[in-house]
């Protein structure tokens, strides 16, 4: 049985995808930055949720949230390697 170099070529292709979107990001700001940013854009949405009133996705939205944040952290603990 032959294995498939289409599947491991295209997703070759998505890494590299998503590689030049991260590096396009961190090239407007550093690791750091974006985690501060993030925190500052959550910290205001939670204010105006007592505005706004219930969100039934606020669950949700603090995953993404945590995932954004430690993907950040996670390049800037290897950038330091």
């Amino acid at each position: 049985m032959k294995p498939s170099t289409t599947t491991s070529a295209s997703e070759d292709s998505i890494c590299l995808t998503y590689g030049r979107g991260v590096k396009e990001l961190l090239s407007q700001s550093t690791a750091s930055e974006w985690i501060e940013d993030l925190w500052i854009i959550y910290s205001d949405h939670m204010a105006f949720q007592k505005e706004a009133g219930c969100n039934p996705r606020i669950g949700e939205i603090f995953l993404s949230f945590r995932e954004l944040v430690f993907f950040f952290q996670k390049l800037e603990v290897d950038k330091e390697r």
